[in-house]
């Protein structure tokens, strides 16, 4: 590894939200130099996060898609899957991908050090590589960009490699004939999913009293009604109190939150999906000013600089929420800054998408979060079951829903609950960014049959237009 002495910007951590730093800074003119310890920029999103687990969900569509076929009058024979096989389709993508970051960074002219970075001070960082003692680099500016890690349950902690965390469960080294998914978040319900397409036998466990607690309940009922079809059971209001590895699985005491006793229960894996946390460890913050709040996150103002000036930090690090498309927009803001732009980070909307099947997506304000407000709002909803489009694929379950400023009509929030539902989500976000009412919606002509259809008919519906459902007239205007 050779090591630059001194350079403009360093940007520590090559995920999403790093790599998109590095290369608007260097299209900005700036030296750059992007530390990561992975051979090639790409971050736990490319290589153990985003892009293998929606690679495992496509399979396990593909998978579900084959059996609803008999509906349908197409008769096909049993699937086998060669785990092998898939397991190089995933990496192939991995590696496709990783290796043209690669590529783009050798095209910006920046340098890349593949090692880890930690502060010595607040104008110089020491590089370890791998197998390299550790290097000098000072730098003027910075941007952390570390990232997040799974988050761990200590209580629940066995040496044993049957107890996955997510990194471990996108390895499909093996499929469990009984699954226990510890979490009923997006991560665990995705890879729950993965699997049980796959051939396991999957139980998830949620302490909450539903599943994906920060979505509204209409969205999430889709999805509660298929995968009770799909998981051997879903025990909500339930926690984990202990797992006792044995030979022949391990052993999983259960206990419901309104005091019932569950008989223990044997699993051959147990996937621990209960949130991420904050990469700091090792970075020698405390060798400057950096603030590091009680929830791990670094401190930051509007332009992503912390208490340092000349020291940024973006994505997960940064706090909630923990997405790889925030990181990124944050990345290329905090680049900006570090040109010296007047820019800050004010998004009006962040797009969230679980990506389940059906999908689960939102955007801006929630059905939830403005009646815990005390908001008013108007709620307008259209029904899959009216969408042609959606008959077609033979999913009408679906619901496409807009949050609408009642004075106005400006569309607040949008969420969605169907196949496609993480690709329509942009539409919504780009209508609260634009400020647009549910009139620009309507009005707005989308093609014939489509999804994106049911945008355009729940924005009639507010005002009673809307063509495939009956609402009341009302004044437009």
């Amino acid at each position: 590894m050779t090591t630059p002495q001194t350079t403009q910007l360093v940007v520590i951590g090559a995920g999403p939200g790093g790599y998109a730093a590095a290369f608007m800074a260097a299209d900005l003119g700036l030296q750059v130099t992007l530390v990561d310890p992975a051979e090639n920029p790409g971050g736990v999103c490319l290589y153990r996060g985003c892009i293998p687990s929606k690679t495992l969900l496509h399979a396990a569509r593909v998978i579900d898609e084959i059996a609803a076929g008999a509906d349908w009058g197409l008769q096909v024979g049993s699937v086998e899957v060669d785990r092998r096989k898939l397991q190089q389709w995933k990496d192939g993508i991995v590696g496709q991908l990783t290796g043209g970051l690669g590529q783009l960074v050798k095209r910006r002219k920046i340098t890349y050090l593949q090692g880890r970075a930690r502060f010595t001070d607040n104008r110089h960082l020491e590089i370890t590589g791998p197998g390299d003692d550790p290097q000098p680099l000072g730098f003027e500016t910075a941007i952390i960009a570390t990232g997040s890690l799974p988050m761990a349950i200590p209580a629940l902690s066995v040496d044993d490699p049957r107890l996955w965390d997510s990194t471990a469960a996108l390895k499909l080294e093996t499929v469990p004939g009984k699954l226990l998914v510890v979490g009923g978040g997006y991560i665990g319900l995705e890879l729950g999913s993965v699997y049980a397409a796959l051939g396991s036998r999957v139980t998830v466990v949620e302490m909450t009293p539903d599943l994906l607690p920060g979505a509204d309940r209409d969205l999430v009922r889709p999805l509660q009604r298929r995968l009770k079809g799909q998981l051997d059971a879903m025990l909500t209001d339930t926690t984990v109190t202990a797992i006792k590895a044995q030979k022949n699985g391990l052993r999983v005491a259960l206990q419901a939150t309104k005091g019932e006793k569950i008989p223990a229960k044997l699993f051959d894996a147990v996937l621990v999906a209960v949130g991420r946390r904050p990469r700091t460890a090792g970075l020698g913050l405390t060798n400057t000013a950096v603030v590091v709040d009680d929830k791990g996150f670094i401190q930051v103002d509007a332009q992503r600089r912390t208490a340092e000036p000349h020291i940024l930090a973006i994505g997960d690090v940064a706090g909630e929420p923990m997405l790889a498309h925030k990181a990124s927009h944050e990345g290329r803001v905090a680049a900006e800054v570090a040109a010296g732009h007047r820019v800050v980070y004010d998004p009006a909307a962040i797009p969230a998408v679980v990506f389940t099947d059906p999908e689960i997506a939102w955007v801006g304000l929630t059905e939830s979060e403005a009646k815990a407000q005390g908001r008013k709002v108007t709620i307008s909803k259209f029904p899959w079951g009216a969408s042609g489009r959606a008959l077609t694929l033979g999913r009408n379950e679906g619901v496409t829903k807009l949050v609408v400023d009642p004075e106005n009509q400006r569309i607040l929030g949008v969420g969605l609950a169907g196949p496609g539902a993480g690709e329509m989500i942009a539409e919504g976000a780009l209508a609260i960014e634009m400020g647009a009412n549910a009139m620009d919606l309507g009005l707005t002509i989308h093609p014939h049959p489509t999804l994106s259809e049911t945008l355009m008919e729940a924005a009639d519906a507010i005002f009673g237009t809307a063509t495939h459902i009956y609402r009341p007239p009302k004044k437009r205007g």
